[in-house]
């Protein structure tokens, strides 16, 4: 939810015209890139640096692949409230994805067969 807020989209359907990864995957880009201000929503910046930081820092904790290195929400408010606070380096987060599609289009229906898992996804579409 941090992460959305600092970037003023959301996880679900997010495209970006370099890849196919979702927020949490851009975000997690952009940190390991050390551009992480480069996910902040422009309605951000009168924000100071340090504060999208922190909150793009504990936002990428929250999502972390196993559940147990991720702060309970009280840590995480903590976190969010504290000045001083030395936070912990996030790792990959649990739902970083790629989104890598076939398009095969029918008269009634589009649909998008993920090649990495083999998932099927049905959009319906109105005529």
């Amino acid at each position: 939810m941090v992460l959305e807020i600092v970037s003023g989209k959301k996880n679900r359907g997010f495209e970006h015209p370099d890849h196919e990864l979702n927020l949490l995957g851009h975000a997690w880009k952009l940190w390991n890139e050390g551009r992480p201000m480069e996910l902040m929503d422009t309605l951000m910046e009168n924000v100071p640096a340090s504060e999208m930081l922190k909150c793009i820092q504990v936002g990428l904790l929250c999502v972390q692949k196993r559940p147990e290195e991720r702060p309970s929400i009280s840590s995480a408010l903590f976190m969010l409230d504290s000045e001083n606070a030395s936070l912990p380096q996030p790792k990959q987060p649990g739902f970083y994805t790629e989104r890598s599609f076939i398009d095969t289009n029918s008269s009634s229906s589009m649909n998008k067969q993920n090649v990495s898992t083999g998932l099927t996804v049905t959009v319906l579409q109105g005529r």
